[in-house]
């Protein structure tokens, strides 16, 4: 659903892919993408899905995010934006949805309608006189 593409870094060109949010992002064990380089706090940045809104980044408090130059405490992301945490630069893409494979359930839904089907035949003939 959501890629971020590491730019920079001791990471540089490892895609992350995240299926659950929030995505914390930052030095500490417990995030989710965590990333060991130059000016990344513990805990850098969180990015939320909002249905109605879209992917937000929320920066902690203090946390620099473009380019070193200013703070940001919230920001709504779009698809191809750049997010700079410290040395490091991640490219924000959405990712293809794909839909998890349904053959066993179809198969056994379509062997229950003809089993189904053949009991209904079945009772047809033998309740005719």
């Amino acid at each position: 659903m959501l890629q971020l593409q590491i730019l920079s870094g001791k990471q540089a060109g490892v895609t992350f892919d995240a299926r659950r949010f929030p995505v914390r992002i930052g030095r500490d064990l417990a995030n989710e993408l965590r990333l060991d380089d130059d000016g990344v706090w513990d805990s850098h940045l969180n990015i939320s899905l909002h249905p109605a809104e879209g992917f937000t980044l929320t920066a902690h408090p203090g946390a620099l995010l473009n380019g070193n130059s200013e703070s940001i405490q919230t920001a709504r992301l779009r698809n191809g934006d750049i997010i700079t945490a410290g040395s490091v630069r991640l490219a924000f893409r959405i990712g293809e949805t794909t839909q998890p494979g349904l053959g066993v359930s179809e198969a056994f839904v379509w062997l229950l309608i003809a089993v189904v089907t053949v009991l209904e035949v079945g009772l047809v003939y033998w309740l005719l006189p």
